[in-house]
């Protein structure tokens, strides 16, 4: 399996290349040159590995997936790897991903009961288990620079801390995440961990991590890599929780299914895009968004139009608070039927001229919907509450904001007949202001992670400046 660039560099790269690299040298995603193809028995196969498994089901069925798109580990490792990273131990369960069915025909997948609460870990584990594999059977060492919203941070420094070979250097949005989410980054004290708040909002913090691996010169001898959803190895792991869930959802039929995902950044939703490739019968993927609403302005316009800092809203499901959608230039490749002549037209001319391009009198833009089975839906503050207070009071089940905004534009989209598979995102002491302001109480809290908020934090303050960024890099990366 090779990889190409959306940007159209002529290099084809392995897997384990990619896994190290982050973007491509011309400043595009890597996907593979074809999304292998799931027919209905592979499907079936898929389905006994995971049922079959036992204790073991995620991680076998990760194993399969992944092993469709790795050829440069022999199987015996990856297997391995599979079965260190997807445990009852990290996960809370055997089946790491359970489904719970809400109401007729809505359910919740749960993604959040790893290390750090947030759907990030099922990739995050993955990949410092990937890096430190890759890592040491090269005699490597990697400095990962990435940005955060809020949860990939922590799910990054949770996966990383202690890994051999491997230093992560983190910003995030000064004074932009919720308290616990500061709290879960900032008191780490591990000596290959340094959290970078940044004078800025998301995108500020998004756009330096591109900077920088833009900056190949740099990139090579400072050995950088990414952990954000720009690195494919990342979404890829997140494409098993939508083939686990689709088996939960139908029992032993293939039948159609419909996942709504709470999305701002484009990776969540476009691992199912890639399940829906390969073969997965899914019939709509709905993008839920918040206030912050580009998805879903280009899934009913056709126009995708970023923000400035100034225009992005800071709102209660921070971690969708962003206007640039990084992994949404990989779906849009996909829509132009692989043009990359197309894409970079879009997003290195049109969309830097005018910050936005406007695909819709473009025949592909139906595309969005009648082939890609592309939705989308909004929410807002006063959505999130009252989707709070009654999911609590009908159904005794507790959400958090990002979470109440996919069942919010889920129930919009319900088709009958057609399981409804919300994403949960995240466990609600996360976002625990809103709770109280929902329900007039503060969520469960684990308890490890009692009395998080008052331990000693490390982070330092640094402008929303590439240069910056780099020159605090190289002063710290060989510690």
């Amino acid at each position: 399996m090779n990889y190409l660039s959306t940007r159209g560099h002529p290099d084809r790269k392995r897997f384990c290349d990619i896994l190290l690299e982050g973007l491509a040298p011309d400043g595009g995603l890597y996907l593979p040159e074809r999304y292998p193809q799931v027919d209905a028995d592979a499907l079936d196969h898929l389905r006994s590995a995971y049922n079959e498994g036992r204790a073991g089901g995620y991680a076998a069925l990760a194993f399969e997936i992944l092993s469709l798109y790795i050829d440069d580990i022999p199987a015996a490792d990856l297997q391995a790897i599979c079965a260190k990273t997807y445990t009852a131990e990290v996960f809370g369960s055997d089946e790491i991903v359970p489904l719970r069915e809400l109401e007729d025909g809505v359910y919740l997948e749960a993604l959040s009961n790893g290390p750090t609460l947030a759907f990030k870990d099922m990739a995050m584990q993955l990949l410092g288990n990937l890096f430190e594999y890759e890592l040491g059977r090269r005699g490597a060492e990697l400095n990962i620079l990435g940005a955060t919203s809020g949860d990939t941070g922590s799910a990054a420094e949770y996966a990383m801390r202690g890994k051999k070979g491997v230093r992560v250097f983190m910003t995030s949005p000064d004074g932009r995440m919720s308290p616990f989410q500061q709290a879960q980054m900032f008191s780490l004290q591990d000596a290959n961990i340094h959290n970078i708040a940044i004078a800025g909002v998301f995108d500020d913090c998004q756009d330096i991590v591109k900077a920088v691996s833009n900056d190949l010169g740099f990139k090579r001898k400072y050995r950088i890599g990414t952990v954000n959803s720009i690195n494919w190895a990342r979404l890829l792991a997140q494409v098993v929780y939508y083939f686990a869930g689709y088996f939960q959802a139908t029992g032993s039929n293939n039948k159609e299914v419909s996942f709504t995902v709470p999305s701002g950044n484009f990776g969540n939703v476009c691992a199912g895009h890639v399940a829906r490739m390969m073969g997965l019968p899914i019939r709509t993927l709905v993008v839920a968004t918040n206030e912050n609403d580009v998805l879903d302005e280009f899934f009913r316009t056709g126009v995708y139009r970023v923000r400035s800092a100034a225009d992005t809203h800071e709102t209660s499901s921070p971690s969708m608070d962003i206007s640039k959608a990084s992994n949404f230039e990989r779906f849009v490749f996909d829509l132009v039927g692989r043009d990359a002549d197309r894409l970079r037209a879009l997003f290195e001319t049109e969309l830097i001229r005018a910050g936005r391009f406007d695909m819709s009198l473009d025949p592909a833009f139906v595309e969005a919907s009648s082939r890609f089975g592309f939705r989308s839906g909004r929410s807002t503050h006063a959505d999130r509450l009252a989707t709070i207070r009654d999911t609590d009071k009908r159904f005794a089940v507790l959400v958090d904001t990002h979470t109440a905004d996919g069942l919010k534009v889920a129930r919009e989209h319900i088709e009958p007949g057609v399981p409804m598979v919300v994403l949960e995102t995240a466990l609600p002491i996360k976002f625990a202001a809103t709770i109280v302001e929902a329900l007039g109480h503060e969520p469960d809290r684990p308890a490890r992670f009692e009395g998080i908020e008052a331990l000693p934090k490390r982070v330092v303050k640094l402008p929303a400046d590439a240069e910056a960024v780099k020159a605090y890099i190289a002063e710290h990366c060989d510690e």
